[in-house]
Formats: structure tokens, C-alpha cells, sequence
């Protein structure tokens, strides 16, 4: 399993985008299931623009079962909120918070991004430990 950011989403679906090639060969790499939550597609849909050609692929990317989608519940939901609060200097989004609290519930630390920055930064609870992520980077 690999979860996936929206940097990547929206190279991969917008050929104007100038990390499109280096995405696409970085994916056809890709062995494992790629995942993403809800709130990394409501950024991507958003960036890509609605109605677009990006938009669209994207869309067929999902439904021919090429990414999966994870959903927050109750308390995912908080955990994303209190994960937002402490990296509040960073500034970190919904959509970010919602990739470290995934890898904290499932424990799979796999993640394809274009944010270095910030990934390098973050950290996952996993039991008592708070660990680094293995970032997949174009």
C-alpha cells in the first residue's frame, strides 16, 4: 500500500504541469495499491478545476480501480484536527493531516509526494514511537 498526496495527483492528470512526466514514470514504478483520503481528492479535484480534462482522467483513474480512497470517521477526524494544532507552525492542511493520521491507522508509512518539506517534518504515531515516513518522490 502506498498513499498518495496531491501533488502527485494533480501532476499525473494536468500534462501542463511540469512534474507530469517525472510522476507518470515514478507510477509505472509503483507495485503496490496506491491509497488516498478524501480530503487529498478535494484538494486535487480542486486544483485540477472542475470540469477539466485533469478532473476527468483522474475520475477514470478511480473508477477503473487505479487509486482507492480512504475515509475519516469521529475520531480520525479528530486526531486530524489535534495533528493540524501541533504542526500549526507548518502550517499543515486537512489534506496532510488526513495522510499522517492514515499511516498512523493502517501503519503502512509509504507515501508519494511532491512536499519533501513538510513530509520530512511530520511524523506518525505508531504505539508509543513517533516515526518518520518513507517518502516515494518525483
Amino acid at each position: 500500500m502506498i498513499w498518495v498526496d496531491t501533488g502527485p495527483l494533480v501532476a499525473l492528470f494536468d500534462p501542463r504541469d511540469g512534474q507530469h512526466r517525472h510522476c507518470r514514470q515514478v507510477l509505472a514504478s509503483l507495485r503496490e495499491p496506491l491509497y488516498t483520503t478524501i480530503p487529498v481528492l478535494t484538494e486535487a479535484f480542486h486544483m485540477l478545476s472542475p470540469g477539466s480534462q485533469g478532473s476527468a482522467r483522474l475520475m477514470d483513474f478511480i473508477g477503473d480501480g487505479g487509486l482507492c480512497t480512504w475515509y475519516l470517521d469521529d475520531d480520525t477526524t479528530e486526531r486530524a484536527f489535534s495533528l493540524m494544532n501541533e504542526y500549526a507552525d507548518q502550517a499543515m492542511d486537512l489534506a496532510d493531516a488526513s495522510l499522517i493520521v492514515a499511516v498512523e491507522t493502517t501503519r503502512c508509512r509509504t507515501l508519494f509526494t511532491l512536499d519533501r518539506k513538510d513530509f520530512l517534518v511530520y511524523r506518525a504515531r505508531v504505539g508509543h514511537r513517533r516515526v518518520a515516513l518513507d517518502l516515494v518522490t518525483a
